[in-house]
């Protein structure tokens, strides 16, 4: 049994998608972000971060969303949401995980958070940067896509793909949002069309994005 704390559409949301993916949808602790309960020290005791999400299975807690993504995939092969060990496309999924958490991630949490990464005097030049950033990384997966598609993998959908759509949502509101970019749209629809999305939208009472 899973525990999943989240916040509806935050990072956790991914995690959430795949569980449900791997017919093991999650016990919810809902954090309200507007009280700050993640800073709380009951909270803050399962994740010193103070962010979502956090599994904890079988009494230990977990964080980081594309940590937890890998590890889901890694103790459910059967699925196929990653290359087994060995398979020569396991380099390529090592790649785009961390080339999303490292490289478009932060981008998306400084467009949101601008004062957060440079100050309150700062904002404008930290939105700036944030875009041409993410334009850059838009435009990389799209050609990506491209070349390889209909997944970031090739044939085979994998936990790249839940995680790329996750952060293409995050960007809806962008000054050119990545659906702006036609393979990334046309993946973000191939994502959506799934069963499980449905039901992801339902479990978090999540609407919009078209």
């Amino acid at each position: 049994m899973h525990t999943l704390y989240y916040s509806p559409g935050a990072a956790s949301m991914a995690v959430h998608w795949l569980l449900i993916e791997l017919g093991q949808p999650p016990e919810l602790r809902l954090l309200d972000f507007a009280s700050r309960e993640q800073k709380s020290p009951e909270y803050l005791a399962l994740n010193p971060a103070g962010v979502v999400p956090t599994l904890v299975t079988d009494g230990e807690p977990m964080s980081e969303a594309a940590a937890i993504l890998m590890h889901l995939a890694d103790t459910h092969p059967d699925a196929g949401f990653a290359p087994a060990p060995g398979d020569p496309r396991r380099r390529a999924y090592y790649q785009w995980m961390f080339h999303l958490a490292n490289m478009v991630q932060p981008q998306l949490r400084t467009w949101w958070y601008p004062a957060e990464a440079a100050g309150e005097a700062n904002t404008d030049a930290a939105l700036d940067l944030a875009q041409s950033r993410l334009e850059a990384a838009w435009t990389r997966l799209d050609a990506h896509l491209a070349a390889h598609a209909p997944y970031m993998l090739g044939e085979q959908v994998s936990a790249v793909d839940f995680y790329l759509t996750m952060l293409m949502r995050w960007a809806r509101g962008t000054r050119q949002p990545a659906t702006d970019w036609p393979h990334l749209a046309a993946h973000a629809q191939r994502m959506k069309a799934r069963p499980s999305f449905a039901l992801l939208y339902e479990r978090e009472g999540l609407s919009g994005w078209d």
